[in-house]
């Protein structure tokens, strides 16, 4: 019995102890980022308490272990899950203390700089970054558990690298389209075509970035719907940025009325409007007539917006008040369909019957 509840209370107790260290860092951390009101950088790190915890419960579980002389029963097991778990904490932990220095990293630089698609690509670069490093990461964390944890299976990597060559063009074959989709999120992320944040285009669907990952992009569509494609449609077909060289746009509605519509009155009233809406920027506005046809003519009303939202609500409020004050004011302007009774084609006239011979 004693050889069971000694290493019982010894593991336990040193559990114990690495969780109230864990906890007394926390408190620190808290401490720090009560003074120091002038960075995140504190406060983000304490997401890393629970996999700090993690880490050092197991080294100090593998270090009293081997300490005090401890055995259990199946005692290398015992000893290779300690390790497993202290590899993959490490790694974890490395992952939140690193994304916890970016993202104080990118709201220091935020709040130092005004141009909005600096930002926008600066957080698009840092999320590529991120997804990089946790893979990485995880992938050699996998390693070490192999080549160190189990060492009968170090062998076995030794082959597979041996063979890495064959292995590495037969995985290119098979995953051109995955290794497309990279390297095209590589690209997307540290070029200026896309960034997380610009109002986009794509399959005639309007939304905004709002993820962008190793493989694929998100997109959220103005009624909230996600539209999920991959990295590589953005390098290889045309969509439109309304965000690119700015956030500015110009918004434009069109309608379709009656020649006899006063075009200058019309034009008047859309200045009126306009100036009493915050959505519009005051950089630019017209009305001119683009196109007629027998029964119509087109009229192009143009009106600028900070962004591509302003310009979306201005152009449905130019278009709902416009057609309201020509109903109100000139009803005959809207466009009408001319009826009139059918025309009837003329009876068949009698035709004498033939002449006999």
């Amino acid at each position: 019995m004693e050889d069971v509840l000694r290493p019982l209370m010894v593991i336990v107790g040193t559990i114990a102890l690495t969780l109230a260290l864990g906890w007394l860092i926390d408190r620190a951390l808290r401490a720090a980022d009560a003074r120091q009101t002038d960075t995140q950088l504190w406060a983000l790190l304490r997401r890393c308490r629970l996999p700090l915890q993690v880490l050092l419960a197991s080294a100090a579980v593998q270090v009293v272990y081997s300490a005090f002389d401890l055995h259990l029963r199946r005692d290398d097991i015992v000893r290779s899950a300690l390790a497993m778990v202290t590899i993959f904490s490490a790694a974890w932990l490395t992952i939140r203390a690193a994304g916890a220095v970016a993202e104080n990293f990118l709201a220091r630089y935020e709040s130092r700089t005004t141009d909005q698609a600096r930002v926008r690509q600066f957080r698009t670069q840092l999320a590529m970054i991120r997804r990089v490093v946790t893979t990485v990461l995880a992938v050699v964390a996998t390693a070490f558990v192999i080549l160190l944890v189990f060492p009968s299976l170090r062998a076995l990597g030794t082959s597979m690298l041996a063979s890495a060559g064959v292995i590495g063009v037969i995985a290119g074959v098979a995953a051109q389209s995955m290794l497309s989709n990279f390297f095209a999120g590589l690209q997307i992320a540290f070029g200026d075509s896309v960034k997380i944040g610009d109002t986009v285009v794509v399959d005639g669907e309007w939304g905004t970035i709002e993820e962008i990952s190793m493989a694929f992009l998100t997109v959220r569509i103005w009624d909230d719907r996600r539209l999920t494609m991959p990295v590589s449609y953005f390098n290889s077909k045309p969509y439109e940025n309304w965000s690119r060289g700015g956030n500015e746009i110009t918004g434009t509605v069109f309608l379709h009325l009656d020649h006899t519509t006063p075009v200058a009155e019309l034009r008047k009233r859309l200045q009126e409007f306009l100036l009493g809406r915050p959505d519009w920027d005051g950089r630019a506005w017209s009305l001119v007539v683009t196109d007629t046809t027998p029964s119509t003519i087109q009229v192009r009303a143009a009106m600028s917006a900070r962004n591509a939202d302003d310009a979306w609500t201005l152009r449905c409020a130019v278009r709902e008040e416009l057609i309201a004050w020509l109903r109100d004011t000139h009803p005959y302007a809207l466009p009408r369909v001319a009826t009139s009774p059918a025309a009837v084609p003329p009876a068949p006239r009698d035709t004498p019957p033939p002449k006999r011979v």
